[in-house]
Formats: structure tokens, C-alpha cells, sequence
């Protein structure tokens, strides 16, 4: 009778433990999806000129605005999480606001910070999808 109530007792245990490993995984998804839905709040747009696109078709570089308070290690978090892409090396430079003037009337656009990502050599990423075909 003793064996029985021990044997019991393990199994309890054992319930206990898959019990909290459960909650545990479902706690993990909930902050996995809260990290990714920040994500997206760093990833402000993609920078469009001449010099980034040759960047982009020649040494595998995307550039894009971010949010002036991301560092490097999230920007490339972002990038692998969102896109499913690996990322060797991202550069950030702040773009400061110019002057500018319309006729007598003086004010500034504003500045903004961008990052440029280097895709790992294979990985490739295309922002601007072709929806020409009808």
C-alpha cells in the first residue's frame, strides 16, 4: 500500500511539472508576440533614391528609415524576425533637419534616422513587390 501511495504521489508530480511547463510555453508565445508586434514600430519605411537601389541590386544593402531610438542590435532583431532574412551588418546614421524656405516663410524638414542592412550573401529581400499583372 505504501508503493501505491507513492507511486500516486510521483504521478501528481509529474502532472505538476507538464502543468507548468504548459503555462510556461503559452507565457513565451504571448511575449514572442509582443516582441514581434515591436518590431514593426521600429521599421518606420523603405528609403527610395538612386544610391540605394544601386545598393540594393549590387551589394545585397536595404535601406530604410527607423525609428530614432533603435539601436543596431534591435534594427537587425527586426529584420531577422520580420522578413526571415539573416543580417551580417547594419549601419545607422542620423540625418539631421535642413532649412528650407518658401518665398519669406522659413522652416525646416524634419530629421530622421536610417539604417543600412547587409543581407547575408543568398538572402535577398524585395520591398517593392510588382503587382502589374492583371
Amino acid at each position: 500500500m505504501a508503493k501505491e501511495n507513492k507511486e500516486a504521489v510521483v504521478e501528481e508530480k509529474v502532472e505538476k511539472k507538464t502543468a507548468k511547463k504548459t503555462t510556461k510555453k503559452v507565457e513565451n508565445t504571448e511575449k514572442s508576440r509582443k516582441i514581434v508586434d515591436s518590431y514593426f514600430d521600429v521599421i518606420i519605411k523603405p528609403l527610395v533614391t538612386e544610391k540605394t537601389m544601386k545598393l540594393t541590386q549590387t551589394q545585397n544593402k536595404v535601406t530604410v528609415v527607423v525609428k530614432k531610438d533603435a539601436s543596431k542590435e534591435t534594427i537587425k532583431d527586426a529584420f531577422e524576425a520580420i522578413f526571415g532574412v539573416e543580417v551580417l551588418k547594419v549601419n545607422t546614421i542620423n540625418v539631421r533637419p535642413k532649412a528650407k524656405r518658401m518665398g519669406r516663410y522659413e522652416g525646416q524638414v524634419s530629421g530622421y534616422k536610417k539604417a543600412i542592412v547587409t543581407l547575408k550573401e543568398g538572402n535577398s529581400l524585395d520591398l517593392f513587390k510588382d503587382n502589374t499583372s492583371k
